[in-house]
């Protein structure tokens, strides 16, 4: 089974990565642009490139480790995926004049990761975030109508990822009547989301709804927005600090939407402490390294389930009798959407 849910492993190598920080060689990446990264260290900025040496996979020979010291048999070009991210707490080499050299990325306490777009004969991961303590999965209430299904798809990637996550109902002016009721259909879902362990908030950058609560939340914690265009992400930022959403957007503008990956990411520290890195031009948002029979500990509502159908984990929970998946559902235990959701990952994996 994937060891991507192991959480007190992230807790350790986050106590590790703290630790190994401190030092006139260690700094935090908070910028990006092609081939080049933005390093923050001890009250300055250097503007590092990437040692060759990140750019390669050392292979080693299959032997028995205990035989003999092992020595580099190939080494293989890392020619479509960038070895740093924003957040990365990373080791440099000052070459002067307020530049650097990146040698070593520090062990990550989470990342945020999705499958790349189909460029290529292969897709790749592609890491989005490094070292983020939360993410803030963003939906419209309206204009445009709010994508439950892409919702998921952010909350199984942030369970993936172990990072908790909350999630930010913008545009909620547009669908409350004069007593601040919601439209039953909203109000049900985000019920739903909160039965499920996901807190939510209802906010209008337009009435200032929710505003300090959004700001509560992201007080001292290094954030990740993940959303569609059109959501209304710069007008909440904006809201929350003047200015904050225009800087964003201008990189969102100025992101690479390359081959391979997006180029230009930039993480910006907010007043009242913590940071917030946005996630311009990503049309798709692909899970990666997740197996299928793995899936279901993404949902929590189908976690206690795996394993307990009558063909146990060669269920595919489609047809087949005695699912103890499909028999929540018809017990109102497990949503259809979300079961509909589930299989629709499944299916991609």
């Amino acid at each position: 089974m994937s060891t991507l849910y192991d959480h007190t492993d992230l807790r350790t190598r986050f106590e590790l990565a703290d630790a190994s920080q401190d030092g006139p060689d260690r700094g935090v990446v908070y910028k990006k642009t092609i081939g080049h990264y933005h390093v923050h260290t001890q009250g300055r900025v250097l503007v590092c490139t990437l040692s060759n040496k990140l750019h390669k996979l050392l292979i080693y020979p299959t032997a028995d480790p205990n035989s003999r010291r092992q020595v580099v048999q190939a080494v293989k070009e890392l020619d479509h995926s960038d070895p740093v991210a924003i957040g990365d707490q990373v080791r440099f080499v000052d070459a002067g004049d307020g530049r650097g050299v990146i040698i070593e990325v520090l062990p990550r306490r989470t990342r945020l990761t999705r499958r790349s777009a189909m460029t290529g004969a292969h897709p790749f991961e592609q890491t989005i975030m490094a070292n983020a303590d939360q993410v803030l999965a963003v939906l419209a209430a309206a204009n445009p109508a709010p994508k439950w299904n892409l919702l998921d798809r952010y909350l199984v990637s942030a369970e993936a990822s172990g990072i908790p996550a909350l999630i930010l109902l913008t545009k909620i002016d547009l669908v409350q009547d004069e007593d601040g009721m919601l439209s039953p259909e909203i109000a049900e879902a985000l019920e739903a989301y909160n039965q499920l362990g996901y807190r939510s908030l209802r906010l209008s950058s337009v009435t200032g709804q929710g505003l300090d609560d959004l700001r509560q939340a992201l007080a001292g914690k290094v954030s990740v927005l993940v959303g569609k265009s059109g959501v209304g992400k710069s007008s909440l930022l904006n809201a929350v600090e003047p200015g904050l959403g225009l800087r964003v957007s201008a990189v969102s503008q100025a992101t690479g939407k390359g081959r391979h990956t997006t180029s230009n990411l930039e993480m910006f520290d907010l007043p009242f402490g913590g940071a917030i890195v946005d996630t311009p031009g990503m049309r798709e948002f692909g899970l990666w390294d997740v197996a299928p029979d793995d899936l279901g500990l993404l949902f929590p509502e189908i976690r206690p389930l795996i394993g307990r159908c009558r063909f146990g984990l060669d269920c595919q929970h489609l047809e087949e009798p005695g699912c103890a998946i499909r028999k929540a559902v018809n017990d109102g235990q497990v949503s259809v959407r979300r079961y509909q959701s589930y299989i629709g990952l499944r299916e991609e994996l």
